[in-house]
């Protein structure tokens, strides 16, 4: 299969005549999942099935579905679950049991998306949070050191991959300093490298086998003062793939967010240029999704057989 590097999102809970065609000719990597798609379990399978059958291949499909504010799949076909918050309450009380809390809620997870196709949760979230930023994160970080983050979001992993979902590590190299929620305009964080590194960039260390990653629209002015993240050679390279590690494969945030500026087509080449595999976008906007496939370069089928082998390999889980 060759496909292009972009993920899309769709407008409603069927495919439209136009977007059925828009996907069976652009050729996306994948399809990401919101509420506004979601209305009952045969509907959501079917969505992505039809997705399947238009791309024409076993193209992967991706939910942001983490617990607490961010769950796109919920009651009454589905469960609430827990902030990451609450896991981490529960960690400093009892670290066994906030661990098993942890992968055992993800693990849940992975159950509900399994039955509707989904394969890809972006979920863990291994920003660490600082007094003072803005609450785009807040409850959904699991903790204020990098050792409990990262010991928590590696269980959600494991939960998620336990049940045959593959986890996407975010935000990439750290959203929980940002002042500024990057959905609406682009945050800039002025602190120190030896900072950055010690704090914000350590929780992220220990989880550099896992497959997937998503990059923040974060500008971090000691390492590049104009460019956030996802369009910053500088903080894909050395930062993201030779300083925290990260090895698996990386996608953008959405591109259609405030933080970033230009056109579409200029924001798509913008992420691919800087290192980015893949880029998201997310809100279903014909027009859009026309510009940034456009712009998005023709990959092959073995960058998602790479993250399955990377899963099976690293984690020993079957694909």
């Amino acid at each position: 299969m060759t496909a292009s590097a972009f993920i899309t999102g769709v407008s409603d809970v069927a495919l439209t005549a136009a977007e059925r065609a828009f996907v069976r000719e652009a050729r996306p990597w994948g399809l990401i999942l919101f509420k506004r798609n979601i209305e009952t379990p045969e509907q959501v399978a079917g969505l992505v099935a039809s997705f399947r059958e238009a791309v024409g291949a076993e193209a992967p499909v991706l939910v942001d579905q983490e617990g607490g504010r961010v769950q796109r799949i919920g009651p009454p076909h589905w469960p609430s679950y827990p902030a990451a918050a609450v896991y981490g309450a529960l960690y400093e009380r009892d670290q066994t049991a906030g661990i098993a809390a942890a992968q055992l809620g993800a693990r849940l997870i992975a159950h509900d998306l399994q039955r509707l196709g989904i394969d890809i949760d972006c979920l863990p979230v291994a920003d660490l949070p600082v007094a003072g930023a803005d609450p785009v994160i807040g409850d959904r970080a699991y903790g204020g050191t990098p050792a409990q983050v990262s010991v928590l979001a590696k269980a959600a992993a494991e939960g998620l991959m336990a049940g045959g979902v593959l986890p996407v590590l975010k935000h990439l190299p750290g959203h929980g300093r940002a002042a500024a929620d990057s959905h609406l305009k682009l945050p800039v964080v002025d602190a120190a490298r030896a900072e950055l590194e010690g704090a914000d960039f350590a929780a992220f260390r220990p989880l550099v086998g896992l497959p997937l990653g998503m990059t923040a629209h974060v500008v971090f002015s000691a390492y590049d003062p104009v460019n956030p993240a996802t369009t910053s050679v500088t903080m894909v390279k050395d930062v993201i793939r030779d300083s925290i590690g990260f090895k698996g494969l990386l996608m953008s945030d959405d591109v259609s967010m405030g933080a970033l500026s230009g056109s579409l087509a200029e924001r798509t080449c913008a992420a691919l240029a800087a290192g980015c595999d893949i880029v998201l976008h997310c809100n279903g906007d014909l027009a859009e999704m026309e510009a940034v496939a456009g712009a998005a370069r023709k990959i092959g089928c073995s960058v998602f057989s790479h993250s399955r082998a990377r899963r099976k390999s690293d984690w020993g889980i079957d694909p």
